[in-house]
């Protein structure tokens, strides 16, 4: 895990990204932030790219690829599923169906899209401070 790496926040509500952006300012941390509107384009990046994402937020119900179906993507990609990026749901979409699949499917964190600011920035701050502190196999390529 690469923990000085972008987080990858895969969102298609423009005014959740905003927030989203907001949220991660005022918390100061480093990493670059990328934003991708859909689970393609994130897959692309993820695929094209030679940089190593710390972690990958990211919606259920996207356009022209879930969050569910990237998440299954990446999990067969061996070069991506080898460099241990913590994915997580971060989503207003919390049906039981969901959480049972992404669960099921060795997700590491399904979080509910707090309404209030202050509750979103704390939610972000534990998930992102919890990942500094994991320790994870070194990736070699």
């Amino acid at each position: 895990m690469n923990k000085t790496g972008p987080i990858i926040i895969i969102e298609d509500d423009l005014d959740d990204q905003e927030l989203l952006n907001d949220v991660f300012l005022s918390l100061n941390y480093s990493n670059e932030i990328v934003f991708f509107s859909d689970g393609e384009q994130a897959l692309q990046y993820l695929t094209d790219t030679l940089i190593e994402p710390f972690i990958i937020f990211s919606d259920i119900n996207m356009p022209r690829l879930s969050g569910m179906e990237l998440r299954n993507k990446i999990h067969e990609n061996e070069d991506l599923r080898i460099k241990s990026i913590p994915y997580l749901f971060f989503s207003t979409s919390a049906e039981q169906s969901y959480i049972i699949d992404a669960y099921s499917k060795s997700i590491q964190g399904f979080f509910v899209k707090p309404s209030d600011y202050e509750e979103i920035k704390s939610t972000i701050h534990v998930i992102v401070e919890y990942w500094l502190k994991c320790v994870s196999p070194n990736y070699v390529k």
